[in-house]
């Protein structure tokens, strides 16, 4: 076999050698993404990563056995130039981590056999995301596409919405190491000269961190003192700017990327995780939200679609209109002021991440495909949209 991974973002070579100089992830279940792809290539099949963002184009045998080739891109993807990769590998299974449609028609049209594995919502407010997601629809029901994942139930079942057959949808999750019962139920802090929140993604404004600046300057204007560690890759300097602007500067820190390690331990230190994404961002269901759980540190999250039946107002979270800035510095005033319900949703953290588990991991729905066995086809199908296992979820 030779075996292509697709991937829009998440440089595989660079993961490999930050790996090997002992950094560890960048993201969660890094290392154990990258040990997959390698094993397979360990079986004795060619496999390469195509990622289309890189910092330079290249295409190089990895120390693993893995081919890496990087596309170049900056931002903007142009697919036909990512099709021209595509067919210069002349690959005869595709994994589709990203639905690039130009690569998928290709591959059916060409008997190439396909599975995606997407971590992505699927909007359809507009007409421009109807055109798109029925033309997705299409390819990804076609015959030549054996399987459709994606990350949970909520963004499984966008897809089905959007058109796509639910006995091709496959839910999937990363194994998880850490689990909230590492950790003891949390009580509100008292005698605090400011709260510690936290926010972990990309720095956009569709992630919400503006939303976050404009919160945290309300809550300043009326006497509250909040500081805000951001962790994530984006538009820094845009940010930045704007603390400053907001004269809240000397409360906001700006990380960058940091070990995951290093993530449910911060959040474990912070007195609150904020996961504000606007609704339009295509959030598949966010590992913050594994991760803050874990940690049982209380989420105040907005009410983005792929949230929704996770995340209970109230219940296990705090829950405020998307975009909303002044609604979030509400949320944040009620939690910190309020020490039952901090409690209560630090206790519920365990029944919350419990109830998100799902038996079908990334890696298993890769290699039980690649090994189209019976016996692991009909695993698949014992694990789709359409059987029954997810009903009550989605």
């Amino acid at each position: 076999m030779r075996v292509l991974f697709i991937q829009y973002a998440g440089d595989y070579r660079e993961a490999v050698r930050n790996l090997a100089q002992g950094k560890g992830d960048n993201y969660y279940a890094q290392k154990y993404s990258v040990d997959s792809v390698a094993d397979i290539a360990k079986s004795g099949n060619d496999v390469a990563t195509l990622c289309c963002l890189t910092d330079t184009s290249y295409d190089e045998i990895l120390e693993n056995g893995v081919r890496a080739i990087g596309a170049g891109f900056s931002t903007d993807v142009d697919a036909k130039e990512i099709l021209k990769l595509v067919k210069n590998y002349n690959p005869t299974h595709i994994i589709a981590r990203t639905p690039i449609r130009e690569v998928l028609n290709w591959a059916i049209e060409n008997n190439v056999q396909v599975i995606a594995t997407l971590a992505d919502s699927f909007t359809v407010e507009g007409l421009k995301d109807r055109i798109r997601n029925y033309r997705l629809a299409r390819l990804l029901n076609n015959k030549g596409v054996t399987w459709v994942g994606n990350h949970g139930i909520n963004a499984s079942t966008s897809l089905e919405k959007i058109g796509v057959k639910a006995s091709k949808i496959v839910p999937w999750d990363w194994p998880h190491e850490v689990t909230p019962n590492d950790y003891a139920p949390k009580t509100l802090p008292t005698q605090k000269a400011h709260w510690d929140v936290v926010f972990v993604g990309a720095i956009t404004e569709l992630k919400g961190i503006g939303d976050v600046l404009e919160a945290i300057s309300i809550l300043k204007s009326e006497g509250s003192s909040v500081r805000l560690k951001a962790i994530g890759r984006g538009e820094l300097e845009t940010y930045m700017n704007r603390a400053r602007e907001l004269k809240i500067e000397d409360s906001v820190e700006f990380l960058g990327l940091i070990p995951n390690r290093n993530i449910i331990p911060t959040m474990r230190a912070a007195d609150v995780v904020l996961i504000p994404s606007r609704d339009r961002y295509p959030e598949g269901f966010p590992m913050t939200i594994y991760e803050a759980l874990c940690a049982r540190t209380p989420i105040i999250a907005s009410s983005h679609p792929m949230f929704r039946e996770k995340l209970i107002d109230q219940t296990n979270a705090l829950i405020f209109p998307s975009g909303n800035s002044t609604a979030l510095a509400n949320s944040i005033k009620k939690l910190t002021s309020s020490p039952e319900l901090y409690e209560k949703l630090s206790v519920s953290a365990a029944t919350a991440w419990n109830s998100l588990q799902i038996p079908v991991k990334w890696a298993d729905l890769v290699n039980r495909w690649l090994s189209n066995s019976p016996t692991d086809r009909q695993w698949l199908t014992s694990n789709t949209l359409s059987s029954g296992r997810y009903k009550q979820a989605s």
